[in-house]
């Protein structure tokens, strides 16, 4: 039985590439605009009822429970046992939010098991 090796095409490349910048952007805002940014935080704080304070307790109670960089190193084991472009962006999308929110060790370990997906045996030539 011939293993095939873990390919993308050109298509899934974008689509990660889409997915990945996106997550990212949008830690950023959470992390910048709604966690660390002083006049939000205090607004919160003080009990302000809005989308964007319930959103910010939700991220902090994930980060400091290192929710993110766990999730994303168990998709990242899952995607080394078998690979498919659905964990691999959930993957992206778990370690990209937990990069930038604070989970760096257990997110940057599942990126290296996200690439390592790709290490995969060269197909058989005739």
């Amino acid at each position: 039985m011939k293993k095939n090796p873990f390919r993308l095409t050109p298509y899934q490349v974008q689509w990660l590439l889409v997915v990945g910048f996106v997550t990212v952007g949008y830690a950023l805002y959470l992390r910048y605009l709604a966690i660390e940014f002083s006049p939000v935080a205090l607004a919160c704080d003080a009990g302000l009822p809005t989308i964007l304070c319930k959103t910010r307790a939700l991220a902090t109670s994930l980060f400091r429970n290192s929710v993110f960089g766990a999730v994303a190193l168990v998709i990242a084991a899952l995607h080394v046992i078998r690979p498919s472009i659905v964990l691999l962006t959930l993957g992206l999308i778990a370690a990209g939010f937990g990069i930038v929110l604070y989970n760096v060790v257990l997110s940057g370990i599942a990126i290296g098991l996200l690439i390592l997906g790709f290490a995969r045996p060269a197909p058989a030539t005739a």
